[in-house]
């Protein structure tokens, strides 16, 4: 199954705006733009899929244009990623059964997550659209408490059935556990990657979907799917021992950077 991966982005971010062109230092030692870590890390993924970058800012459109990605201006409208994913596919004049949302701010997605999505998606015929998780370990959950117990937005949890479909994703972290963990040790909370495979019906959809209640209240725009009652498959992935972190404050710009270098990617 052959996709289009589309790289949404944009610079006014309200956490932190000109996110995409934050420098990010490499294993050996070279700065490139979190828009071009995450476009190399798309460009990665197996099966030939077309990557484009979709911005509505001409400074991201020249970075990206001069790394050598293709771009897709796209409008101002767009709300989240998934909306400017929307247009940009409707831009290029549609044709593909499945588009790929990889984050901006997911340098670090390793490849093999995209096939795992495609392969949830044939297995459920009845999801709308699906996105990986990941077990934490106790020092991962941890992690995740003390950026929420420091106010600040870190990674988002996923909460699902026995079938895999989500119930709920919040960036709290779910589901609570009274227990303690060990730093190595497996716990109940998966950590939702951004990264998302739509079926293009679903995704030419959403746009004219209401937004959501908690879509509005958690910032995640996932929730609109549940909330409108569409379902999605929450794939269980394997890291295989990858460090996986996303750029969403300041300081997680030096923990990416030390991972860039754990992974060994330039």
């Amino acid at each position: 199954m052959r996709a289009l991966i589309v790289i949404p982005a944009r610079y006014a971010s309200q956490r932190y705006p000109g996110k995409p062109l934050v420098g990010l230092r490499g294993a050996t030692g070279t700065v490139k733009p979190l828009i071009q870590r995450s476009w190399e890390a798309a460009c990665a993924v197996p099966g030939g899929h077309r990557v484009v970058v979709a911005t509505d800012d001409s400074r991201i459109a020249g970075v990206a244009e001069a790394f050598g990605a293709e771009v897709v201006m796209t409008s101002e409208q767009a709300r989240n990623g998934t909306e400017r994913c929307a247009e940009a596919h409707a831009a290029l004049g549609g044709g593909h059964d499945v588009i790929v949302n990889l984050q901006g701010d997911a340098p670090l997605t390793p490849p093999w997550f995209v096939p795992a999505l495609l392969d949830g998606l044939a297995a459920d015929a009845g999801a709308a659209m699906a996105t990986p998780v990941l077990r934490c370990t106790g020092a991962q959950r941890a992690a995740l408490i003390a950026d929420r117990a420091a106010g600040r937005v870190g990674g988002t949890t996923a909460v699902f059935g026995e079938g895999g479909r989500a119930l709920y994703f919040s960036k709290e972290v779910l589901p609570f556990s009274a227990a303690t963990y060990g730093d190595a040790e497996p716990t109940p909370v998966f950590h939702h990657v951004g990264l998302y495979a739509y079926r293009a019906e679903a995704l030419a959809a959403y746009p004219a979907l209401p937004e959501g209640r908690l879509e509005r209240l958690e910032g995640l725009e996932q929730l609109r799917f549940l909330e409108a009652g569409l379902p999605v498959a929450c794939v269980d992935v394997d890291a295989r021992e990858r460090p996986f972190w996303e750029l969403n404050n300041p300081s997680d710009v030096s923990v990416i950077e030390g991972m860039l270098g754990e992974a060994g990617l330039e």
